[in-house]
């Protein structure tokens, strides 16, 4: 009788494991059909001047280098 039992314990944990697996692999499967899709362009944050974090790109600047002072 002791032994039946164990394996019916056994039996039991199992399906319990199972179970678990199987509710983790559809909570992972519905996060990734409902995720917003993380491509490079939305995670690139800028900073601006004032080191706020924006999502925009800054404008581009033009910057004197030395070399076309002495030029001009």
């Amino acid at each position: 009788m002791g032994r039946s039992q164990n394996t019916f314990m056994k039996k039991q944990r199992e399906k319990k494991k199972q179970k678990k697996k199987e509710e983790k692999v559809q909570r992972k499967q519905e996060r990734q059909e409902n995720s917003t899709g993380g491509s490079l362009e939305e995670m690139i944050a800028y900073v601006d001047e004032f080191g706020n974090i924006t999502d925009t790109p800054p404008e581009e600047q033009k910057k004197d280098s030395p070399d076309e002072e002495e030029k001009a």
